[in-house]
């Protein structure tokens, strides 16, 4: 009876045992395997190496983005080019105001190279009718006449912004005069003795009158100077209305050309 109590108590104990050691060694094989998925994410940060890099390549954008910016806070605040065009009249002075009377219409167009919004170079060419006076007419011994003066003048100019829409300029420089003239229906006798007006018409090179008749017409061309300024406005469309006054002075040749043209007109 012993026997068999034994005997079962120990088939129990093997059993047991054995249990014991397969349930161990079912729980031991998960625990050991668990580290192994993390495997692929420990890898992961290679992965995001490239993105690292990225802030790099948009180095370049980036710069330009900054330089871009830069220049539109700090917009130029002038045009390197000016165009003007304009017409008016023109009031003699001078000698010439002895022969010519004032109210002769004008005409101009210039072209303006700016350095700066306060300093730049001008160049304009001129073209204004200076009529004859009813008394020099009769001197001449003419019934009518045409004349005229064609003038070229480049000038430092400069520019005086008074606010956004209002701005002024002064200018001085040298300047070119072609004058010529012509006399209708003339009755002076060639070879007469030259007077004021035949010395400034610019037929008497001595003392008398030219015998081939070409008194009648005139050529000459003088040199000078040239003083002036003027007021702008802006308008809503950039263009700007200017008024501007100019005292033109040439000589050559012992006589002198002598007119100031007032001009109204646009530039852009």
């Amino acid at each position: 009876m012993m026997g068999k109590f034994a005997t079962a108590s120990a088939l129990t104990l093997l059993v047991l045992t054995v249990l014991w050691g397969a349930q161990g060694i079912a729980q031991a094989t998960p625990t050991g395997q668990a580290p192994a998925p993390p495997a692929p994410a420990a890898q992961q940060p290679a992965t995001p190496t490239p993105t690292a890099q990225q802030p790099g390549s948009g180095q370049e954008p980036a710069d330009e983005e900054s330089t871009s910016r830069r220049r539109k806070e700090h917009p130029h605040d002038y045009k390197n080019w000016n165009f003007n065009v304009g017409a008016g009249v023109n009031v003699d002075s001078g000698t010439t105001k002895t022969f010519v009377r004032g109210g002769g219409a004008g005409a101009t167009a210039g072209v303006a190279r700016n350095a700066n919004k306060y300093l730049g170079l001008r160049a304009d060419f001129f073209w204004d009718n200076l009529p004859l006076r009813q008394s020099t007419l009769g001197v001449a011994q003419a019934t009518g006449a045409t004349s005229h003066v064609f003038a070229g003048t480049i000038d430092p100019i400069i520019n005086i912004p008074v606010t956004k829409l209002y701005s002024g300029y002064f200018l001085i420089g040298y300047g070119y005069y072609h004058r010529y003239g012509s006399l209708n229906s003339d009755t002076t006798v060639p070879g007469s003795s030259c007077n004021a007006f035949w010395t400034w018409w610019g037929s008497c090179r001595n003392v008398s009158i030219p015998l081939s008749g070409s008194f009648v017409d005139s050529s000459q061309n003088q040199y000078g100077l040239n003083f002036g300024g003027g007021v702008a406005r802006k308008m809503p469309s950039g263009v700007e209305v200017y008024l501007e006054y100019r005292l033109m002075h040439g000589s050559g040749n012992n006589t002198t050309t002598d007119f100031r043209p007032i001009t109204l007109g646009l530039r852009w």
